[in-house]
């Protein structure tokens, strides 16, 4: 699957392209190792940043795709059953990083530099799926609204109590470790500028500027 995402990513007109062509031999053809559901919902993640979750409908999923509207329903149930599984798919690769890191005999500025680095790579890699799901997990109908809430604030205080053993630990600036967590947050969420930028630096280059800078100020 990650070979897929990096070529979605890479190249989305051709893969699409060629997941029409395929549909009109009446189904997507893909690998062993995607299924159709995953190519769906890649195609509904960058239908949904393009028109907005609300706007976009499940006819206009289907011209994005190459099928009949009709087709869908044969791997998929509904629109909102694609925004959840967005939603929890990037929650969960999220969450079972933190957990590796909380686990790590790494410090807590080390920790701190391997969940920045994660976060920025997300955001370059799979930017659609990580910007659906903190831009449109709004529209998550109940009992999945409340749950994915729950994991947000989860995510953010445990990546707050990373920042708080680095400030006893004296590795950190004194700071307040929630107001940090939202002002990284936010920062590594402009990557979304430099995906419309025509003229940009690499993605690598990007990560090391960031790092130094977010890293940097936070530093003692």
């Amino acid at each position: 699957m990650l070979w897929f995402r990096f070529l979605y990513h890479k190249f989305p007109d051709m893969i699409l392209t060629k997941v029409s062509y395929f549909c009109c031999m009446a189904r997507i053809q893909t690998r062993k190792d995607v299924s159709r559901k995953d190519v769906i919902i890649l195609a509904a993640a960058s239908l949904f940043r393009e028109k907005g979750f609300k706007a976009a409908s499940m006819r206009d999923l289907a011209v994005k795709v190459g099928v009949e509207a009709a087709s869908l329903y044969n791997h998929i149930r509904s629109k909102n059953e694609l925004l959840h599984d967005i939603c929890f798919n990037v929650a969960h690769a999220f969450l079972e990083h933190l957990s590796l890191v909380e686990a790590s005999n790494a410090t807590p500025i080390e920790k701190l530099e391997t969940l920045l680095r994660f976060h920025i790579r997300q955001m370059i890699t799979n930017f659609e799926e990580v910007h659906i799901s903190d831009r449109e997990w709004r529209y998550l109908t109940e009992p999945y609204l409340s749950d994915y809430q729950n994991q947000r604030r989860q995510y953010r205080r445990r990546f707050a109590a990373v920042i708080e053993e680095g400030i006893a630990q004296d590795d950190i600036k004194k700071i307040d470790p929630t107001t940090a967590v939202l002002i990284l947050l936010h920062a590594i969420g402009g990557i979304e500028a430099w995906h419309r930028s025509t003229q940009k630096i690499s993605g690598e280059e990007l990560e090391e500027n960031m790092i130094t800078i977010l890293i940097g100020g936070l530093k003692k």
